[in-house]
């Protein structure tokens, strides 16, 4: 199937037809000078600009600024003697364009300076093919001031952007490896102790099953035993990996007050919409955390908990009709308040608490959307 034919590609836009329109103007105005000395200066000198522009953007260095500093005499050459002044709108591209900002700077500063100088000569001399192009001359001086400033600071943005994204890769490898290095270490722990005891206990039981069966069968016993631990602890470990919801930590909470004879009262949608697993898992700790204290220290008789969910923020708040907690005690670590701070700081949240005719928790945190991969 043939692709139909498009004009202006979306990848491009019409810059491309743009600059081919300037880079044919200048023949247009050559060929309405007088002389044949001044058309064919012209000619010599335009097509000597457009190669020097592009050794300019090809090289590096000190040879790139060489190139600069001689395309802004053709420029200022081709503006004070022959009226045109349009090659000043390709420099202000390419001085746009540097990444050394010294160099960016002093070459900004020169070619406004001499644009500037050569348009208010033909503006004294009185040229009159250069007063006919009086509007597009406003213009081009205009975006000899304005764009140099826009693609530095569009460049800058873009390498920044760069960075930015390779720096948030680097740490998203580094999670990958610490959380790597974690199981490991919680694998190594929880299972490598009972495997070797394992090992250990079936080596005995097979060499003493013919002379003593009865110790036989106790090491088998204990091996059956040790392997039920390691497997309940395996299944704990891969539990606290998954992490827990705020509807599933909702249930939970529910049976812990009906256990502690505390009403339970909930106020607004307990399901978070478009929260990343991460986020809602510290959210789930923090609310476990918090009432455990109430049913710990508050001697409550009801807790309330609302849940609200802005386009801003995240907040939930737990709050009894228990004594409190005073002052002195709200940093305790026994009470899990600084932990609860701890976690909250790490996402950008924030931990209130207000201790008036009861407890009052106030847990905020930024509505980061959750992004797809």
């Amino acid at each position: 199937m043939k692709k139909k034919f498009q004009f202006f590609y979306s990848s491009t836009g019409v810059s491309p037809y743009i600059w081919a329109l300037f880079a044919v103007l200048p023949f247009y105005f050559i060929f309405q000078w007088s002389s044949v000395a001044e058309i064919v200066t012209g000619i010599v000198l335009s097509i000597f600009f457009f190669i020097s522009y592009r050794f300019a953007f090809v090289s590096k260095g000190w040879v790139k600024y060489l190139w600069t500093s001689l395309l802004i005499v053709i420029s200022i050459t081709m503006t004070s003697f022959l009226g045109y002044v349009y090659f000043a709108f390709f420099l202000a591209y390419l001085i746009g364009n540097f990444q050394n900002k010294v160099a960016y700077i002093t070459f900004y500063v020169i070619h406004l300076v001499s644009s500037t100088v050569a348009i208010n000569y033909n503006f004294i001399i009185q040229d009159e093919l250069f007063l006919k192009q009086l509007p597009f001359i406003v213009i081009i001086w205009i975006s000899v001031i304005l764009m140099p400033f826009s693609i530095y600071n569009r460049k800058r943005r873009e390498q920044l952007e760069t960075q930015l994204a390779f720096a948030n890769k680097r740490i998203s490898d580094l999670i990958v490896q610490e959380e790597r290095q974690r199981i490991a270490r919680d694998l190594h722990d929880t299972l490598g102790q009972k495997l070797s005891l394992i090992g250990l206990k079936s080596d005995l039981a097979r060499k003493i099953i013919d002379k003593d069966p009865s110790q036989a069968r106790a090491e088998l016993k204990d091996i059956q035993q040790t392997a039920r631990t390691a497997l309940n602890e395996v299944r704990k470990m891969v539990s606290n990996m998954r992490g827990t919801r705020l509807k599933e930590e909702i249930i939970h909470i529910k049976q812990l007050l009906d256990a502690a004879e505390i009403n339970l009262k909930l106020e607004g949608e307990n399901t978070l919409s478009n929260v990343s697993l991460f986020l809602e898992n510290i959210l789930s700790m923090c609310l476990k955390e918090a009432v455990t204290n109430v049913v710990k220290h508050s001697k409550a008789s009801i807790c309330c908990i609302s849940f609200q969910q802005s386009s801003k923020e995240i907040v939930i708040t737990i709050s009894d009709d228990g004594i409190g907690i005073a002052d002195e005690n709200l940093n305790d670590k026994g009470n899990g308040i600084l932990g609860m701070k701890e976690r909250l700081e790490f996402v950008n949240g924030s931990l209130e608490i207000e201790s008036n005719q009861g407890m009052t928790l106030i847990i905020k945190v930024p509505n980061v959307v959750k992004q797809n991969e």
